[in-house]
């Protein structure tokens, strides 16, 4: 995990957001390889291993519209410039690497990626947690990318429009969202794109 995340997450248990503590073990060039984060609040405290921050386990959906190379979801989101968070939610991670490259300078968090995704040794940009929510503080992301399974489900939607910054993007793979915090951009081959509103 790459330490500066650390200031955007939050506890997901049910109560007021709050930030967590963290207390490494083992920290090499800004990544966090083990270690602990605790909330104040409820005294939970979610371990850190092999650079994987464990929230919760969630099961990676099945099914999926036509694939989106890296080039095309840099696209959806529409990002201008370095600087902030991309996250990347399930089967969105498989263009991690790639996407990495087409966004410069924009560190990317995968949530729940899929098992067995090879990721570089030599990519510090990249974090990875394992939750069954969005674990992120409210409007502190750039820009969010649902996977198969996740676009389509109307708490992530909502979770998603809730951490991304007013006016920013979420990018999902089902059918269109109604969560009302987000305006609809555009729609095709089973992918949608749509704004944070700035009243959300």
């Amino acid at each position: 995990m790459f330490i500066e995340l650390t200031d955007h997450l939050r506890c997901p248990e049910p109560h007021e957001e709050q930030y967590l503590v963290l207390l490494p073990d083992d920290v090499e060039h800004r990544i966090v390889r083990r270690g602990e984060l605790g909330c104040p609040v409820c005294g939970r405290i979610y371990h850190l291993r092999d650079g994987v921050v464990e929230f919760a386990a969630a099961a990676a959906p099945r099914g999926s519209a036509a694939p989106l190379d890296a080039a095309g979801l840099a696209a959806l989101v529409g990002l201008g410039g370095p600087g902030g968070y991309m996250v990347l939610v399930g089967s969105a991670a498989d263009a991690a690497t790639e996407l990495a490259a087409a966004v410069p300078g924009v560190a990317l968090v995968l949530v729940n990626p899929p098992h067995g995704l090879a990721l570089p040794p030599d990519a510090p940009a990249f974090s990875v947690l394992r939750a069954s929510t969005l674990p992120l503080k409210s409007r502190s992301m750039r820009a969010v990318v649902l996977g198969r399974g996740f676009g389509d489900a109307p708490a992530w939607v909502s979770d998603a429009a809730r951490v991304v910054l007013p006016g920013l993007r979420v990018v999902g793979e089902g059918g269109e969202p109604s969560d009302n915090g987000l305006e609809l951009l555009a729609t095709a081959g089973g992918w949608w794109v749509a704004a944070r509103t700035s009243s959300a």
